[in-house]
């Protein structure tokens, strides 16, 4: 199987037949948009086998890739069983910036389509649930923001780290990022349950970790496709004013921010390390 990548979307559309059934639409692209192939679908038809065709005829001027990448989850049911028949693999993420760029520049288009309903639409809005508090006991022993200079991030991606995800594209270096530019992060002591800790983490596949003010304030970790995590609370000023500035840095890094779990603070071994945006 190769490794070339598609990013797809199949939705429902704010435009309507002659019936006044809802269409829905399938968007295929590849990271670079040097593939973009759309198709519409009236509700009553939509159905995995109706987007396996699809995929057939994309492949025939094209080769199958070896992924389709998915970022809504009423989408990934229908392309994944569609995927199965034709052996590809389907990644949930919320990284597919080339299909959402495109989905916006959609919205325009429909505009000037005879089938368009005219209502609001947003297609990058998801259902998302509210956030769930994890459990005290997971969380290991301690944890504080912290700061890493650009350029020792490659250096700490190239030591045995069980737990390693750092996409390319998110490299400092492939953002742009000066090597002395300080980026924000969290580190986690997780003593014991450090290793426990860092692998639910990659199950659960984190994509940010911000901070809400509130009463109490907290760390939310947004993660999977519309997961979101209540990491920890607290209400002392001093932290507060240190998650403002860990927000603040982040608007100098491009959004760029790490996560790190280690079994402790002697910074002799780590147990897993994100890099997120």
């Amino acid at each position: 199987m190769n490794n070339s990548i598609w990013q797809a979307d199949f939705y429902r559309r704010p435009l309507q037949d002659k019936q006044g059934q809802q269409l829905w639409e399938l968007l295929i692209c590849t990271p670079t948009r040097s593939l973009e192939f759309t198709a519409i679908c009236p509700q009553p038809e939509v159905s995995a086998h109706w987007v396996v065709e699809q995929l057939r005829k994309v492949g025939q001027g094209q080769e199958i890739p070896g992924t389709i990448q998915v970022f809504r989850p009423q989408s990934l049911g229908l392309i994944e069983t569609a995927a199965q028949v034709l052996g590809v693999k389907v990644e949930a993420t919320r990284r597919t910036t080339a299909l959402k760029q495109w989905l916006l520049e959609r919205v325009q288009q429909y505009q000037g389509m005879e089938t368009y309903t005219g209502e609001s639409y947003d297609p990058l809005t998801l259902d998302s649930p509210p956030p769930v508090p994890l459990a005290e006991n997971f969380w290991g022993d301690r944890w504080r923001f912290a700061t890493l200079p650009a350029g020792n991030i490659k250096d700490i991606i190239e030591r045995p780290i069980p737990i390693l995800a750092v996409p390319e594209f998110l490299l400092p270096l492939n953002l742009g990022l000066s090597s002395t530019l300080p980026i924000p992060g969290v580190v986690i002591d997780g003593g014991r349950q450090s290793m426990r800790l860092a692998k639910w983490l990659e199950a659960a596949q984190p994509y940010l970790l911000k901070y809400i003010s509130g009463d109490p304030d907290g760390l939310i970790l947004e993660a999977g496709l519309v997961d979101r995590w209540v990491v920890v609370t607290f209400s002392d000023q001093e932290v507060s004013l240190a998650a403002q500035v860990y927000e603040e840095r982040k608007q100098y890094s491009q959004g760029l921010h790490f996560l790190l779990v280690q079994p402790d603070d002697s910074g002799m071994t780590y147990s897993g390390f994100w890099l997120l945006q």
